[in-house]
């Protein structure tokens, strides 16, 4: 959400002349926000990153990789490990999805004051070498991703924010990226809402750019073109203002889920 405000702003030659890099790793950057970031600043180099509150940084994407897949998140950074693993802590194969666990010096020893949250994320690393006097303790990030045949990672979902319509998964980060990419809008937001025949609806709430003529409709057609039929938005609802943050000043789903979650109830709307 800092690099979308941010995007939009004019940036002074002086620092477009002497900024050197810029990282993100709050959450995806969608590619219209990072277009324009790369062109209002075109000799910094971007740093593409993932980040848990557990371990800080985990992988980063070089900037020479950007253009190449630049909805990826990259490699582990230097000295920490991640792994892309099943329930069962056994190894994904490439493009097989699975939990992103983060091994190595930069994992905390858990949060304070909370056995029971500690227990839920901090768990035994896999791969646990015999002999070891003492269990090495992995972060399991709760986060669906995939790695390619080159080892590259790419982020799906977190396993919480998951939406599940007509019988499949769904991943609001997925409806987000192609939500951005018309350009229509500023921000969005996927989640999924209780319906009576499909289990789940997709619904977006989103804010419109100041300089677009917008419809709900127009919107729905345009992801038509890019996204399987489960996966199409049920309702886009226009929102007049910048949509709820959470603490940690990302677009709260949650709040705009709970806020409508009888939109469908009855099946009458």
């Amino acid at each position: 959400p800092l690099w979308v405000q941010l995007a939009k702003l004019p940036w002074p030659s002086s620092v477009a002349d002497h900024l050197r890099y810029i990282t993100n790793s709050g959450g995806h950057m969608p590619e219209p926000t990072l277009r324009a970031l790369r062109s209002a600043l075109p000799k910094t180099k971007p740093f593409l990153m993932y980040g848990l509150t557990e371990a800080f940084r985990s992988t980063y994407l070089p900037p020479d990789q950007v253009d190449k897949r630049p909805d990826s998140i990259g490699k582990a950074i230097p000295n920490p490990e991640t792994l892309v693993v099943r329930e069962d802590g056994s190894d994904c194969p490439p493009n097989e999805p699975g939990e992103l666990v983060h091994r190595g010096v930069h994992v905390s020893l858990g949060y304070w004051n909370d056995v029971e949250k500690t227990a839920e994320r901090f768990k035994p690393a896999p791969g646990q070498l015999s002999g070891l006097v003492m269990t090495e303790m992995a972060v399991w990030s709760g986060d669906t991703v995939k790695r390619d045949e080159e080892g590259y990672l790419y982020f799906i979902s977190r396993r919480d924010e998951m939406s599940k319509t007509s019988g499949y998964r769904v991943s609001p980060t997925e409806v987000e990226e192609v939500i951005y990419a018309t350009g229509l809008v500023s921000e969005a937001a996927a989640f999924g809402v209780a319906h009576p025949t499909l289990g789940q609806a997709i619904v977006v709430v989103v804010m419109a750019k100041a300089d677009q003529q917008f419809s709900p409709e127009a919107l729905v057609a345009k992801t038509k073109a890019e996204l399987p039929a489960f996966m199409v938005p049920h309702k886009i609802i226009l929102s007049s203002e910048s949509l709820p943050r959470n603490p940690n000043g990302k677009i709260d789903r949650k709040a705009l889920a709970q806020a409508s979650q009888n939109l469908f109830d009855g099946g009458k709307s």
